[in-house]
C-alpha cells in the first residue's frame, strides 16, 4: 500500500493547523496534496497540488476531474457508465464504502482511473486494497497534524532502490548454545526463494529463506521465516534496520529474493522461544560476518542455486546476502566511523 497513491487533504479548522498538517506530511514523505481552490499553497519541487473547486478537482493543464457523491448502487452504476475511456472520476461515499469501491474497481478494468476520498486514516487500507488493486488515488482528509502520523503508519514508502547482493563463503557453522530466536510470521504467503535479510552486523545481512518448503517431518509454513537470534538486525521495507526483538505485528519488513525482486510484507505474529542455536561465520572480503540461527532442518540460508539448512552448513559453503551501510542510528544509515565485531 504505497504512499505514492495517497494525497493529503488538509481539513483543519484554522490556517495555522493547516500549515502544520502540510509540514508534517512533507516530513513523513508525502508529496501529493488536495487543497481548496482559494487556499494559499506554495508547492515544493516534485510535489503535486490539486485544487478542489466545488464538485471538481483541478490539475494544471489537465481536464477537471468530476467528484461524484455515491449514496447507492444505482447512482454508482450511473456514474461509472458516464466515465469516458482514459478518463478519471473521484468518488465520495455517504454510507457503505468497501463493497461499492470493489464493484467500481471490477467495473473499471483498465478503461479509466478511480480516485476516492477517505474520511480518516482507518479508511485508507480498504481504499488502497479493494480487490487487491484498489483506487488509483486515495485522498485522505487530515484534520490535525497528528492524523498524518496515523496515515503514515498505514501506508508504505518506496522500497530500497537497489540491494547490493553478493555471495560469501562460510568459514564455520558451530553450536552456540541455547538462545532466544525469533520466528516472523507474515500476513503474506512467501515463495520458497523469498526470505528476510538478517545478521549480526548491519554491514552484511544474510538471506534467511522462508519455510515455504517443509521437511520430512514438518509441513511447509509459507508465511514463516525462522529469522534468527533476538539481537539480530532485520531489513525493513523502508530500508531501515531494526532488531528482531523490536518487531511488532503490523510492521512492514522487506521480503527479498536473491535472484529476483523485493516486496513489503506485514508482520502478523512473532514467536520468541529458546532453542539450540548455531553461529554461522562467513568471509566477506576479509571481514567476518555472523548470523545466529536455530539449528533445524527447516531453517535455511540461501545459496547460489538452492537453500542450505543450518544442519547441513559446512566450511566452504557459499551463501547469499546484502551489503549495507554499516553505521546506523535508530535503524537509519548515517556516516560515521564504526566497527562491529
Amino acid at each position: 500500500m504505497s504512499r505514492e497513491r495517497v494525497a493529503i487533504a488538509p481539513a483543519a479548522s484554522d490556517a495555522a493547523e493547516g500549515r502544520a498538517i502540510v509540514e508534517r506530511a512533507r516530513r513523513r514523505g508525502f508529496s501529493r496534496f488536495v487543497v481548496a481552490q482559494d487556499a494559499e499553497f506554495s508547492p515544493e519541487p516534485g510535489e503535486e497540488v490539486i485544487r478542489r473547486d466545488g464538485a471538481a478537482l483541478l490539475r494544471l493543464g489537465q481536464p477537471p476531474i468530476p467528484i461524484q457523491v455515491v449514496p447507492d448502487e444505482a447512482e454508482l452504476a450511473r456514474v461509472l457508465a458516464q466515465v469516458p475511456a482514459g478518463g478519471t472520476v473521484a468518488l465520495e461515499w455517504t454510507g457503505d464504502r468497501v463493497i461499492p469501491l470493489e464493484n467500481a474497481v471490477a467495473a473499471r478494468g483498465h478503461r479509466f482511473e478511480i480516485w476516492t476520498y477517505a474520511r480518516s486514516a482507518a479508511e485508507v487500507p480498504g481504499a488502497l486494497g479493494a480487490l487487491e488493486h484498489g483506487a488509483d488515488r486515495v485522498i485522505v482528509l487530515a484534520r490535525t497534524a497528528s492524523e498524518v502520523d496515523a496515515i503514515e503508519a498505514i501506508v508504505e514508502g518506496p522500497l530500497p532502490a537497489r540491494l547490493h547482493w553478493t555471495s560469501v563463503r562460510v568459514i564455520s557453522a558451530r553450536p552456540a548454545g541455547l538462545g532466544d530466536r525469533v520466528i516472523v510470521d507474515t500476513t503474506s504467503l512467501l515463495r520458497p526463494s523469498e526470505g528476510l535479510l538478517v545478521g549480526s552486523a548491519a554491514a552484511f545481512l544474510f538471506h534467511v529463506a522462508s519455510e515455504a518448503v517443509g521437511s520430512k517431518f514438518s509441513r511447509a509454513r509459507p508465511f514463516r521465516v525462522n529469522a534468527g537470534s533476538a539481537h539480530s538486525y532485520v531489513l525493513m521495507a523502508d530500508g531501515t534496520t531494526r532488531y528482531l526483538a523490536e518487531l511488532a505485528p503490523g510492521d512492514s519488513v522487506l521480503a527479498t529474493d536473491p535472484h529476483g525482486g523485493s516486496r513489503s510484507v506485514r508482520v502478523g505474529r512473532l514467536k520468541v522461544e529458546r532453542r539450540p542455536m548455531v553461529v554461522v561465520t562467513a568471509d566477506d572480503g576479509g571481514a567476518h560476518r555472523t548470523v545466529f540461527l536455530q539449528e533445524a532442518e527447516t531453517v535455511r540460508l540461501s545459496g547460489e542455486t538452492d537453500r542450505i539448512a543450518t544442519t547441513d552448513l559446512h566450511d566452504g559453503a557459499i551463501v547469499r546476502g546484502v551489503r549495507l551501510a554499516a553505521a546506523r542510528h535508530l535503524g537509519r544509515a548515517i556516516e560515521e566511523t564504526i566497527e562491529e565485531r
